[in-house]
């Protein structure tokens, strides 16, 4: 069985729930979900926002957006899961600060 790195997201309870109609959106977190999976999560991305300096560069982040403290580890959560994913998928070792480093914004010419 493959999965994807969306449904690993969405079975861990990271990834958001978006709901769209006519003009109103809703993005909220996920309720059905894998709870120990979910709070292992928890406690992986608080944890690695407490020791790792990438990891807290990305809570800051998020807590500068706007976001609340919850949201914010499901947020690093979330990348972390994406992360995982991808070096099980590629074989790769995991590298902090290339895996947490601050997306680039470029505009397009």
């Amino acid at each position: 069985m493959c999965l994807t790195t969306g449904s690993r997201k969405a079975y861990a309870g990271a990834a958001p729930v978006t709901r769209a109609s006519g003009r109103s959106i809703s993005i909220t977190h996920r309720k059905v979900k894998n709870d120990r999976l979910a709070a292992a999560g928890f406690l992986w991305a608080f944890v690695a926002a407490t020791h790792a300096e990438p990891a807290r560069q990305h809570y800051h982040r998020r807590r500068d957006h706007g976001d609340r403290h919850p949201a914010a580890l499901r947020s690093l959560f979330n990348r972390l899961l994406g992360c995982l994913h991808h070096c099980l998928v590629t074989g790769q070792r995991y590298d902090p600060a290339k895996a947490l480093a601050a997306r680039q914004v470029t505009a397009a010419a």
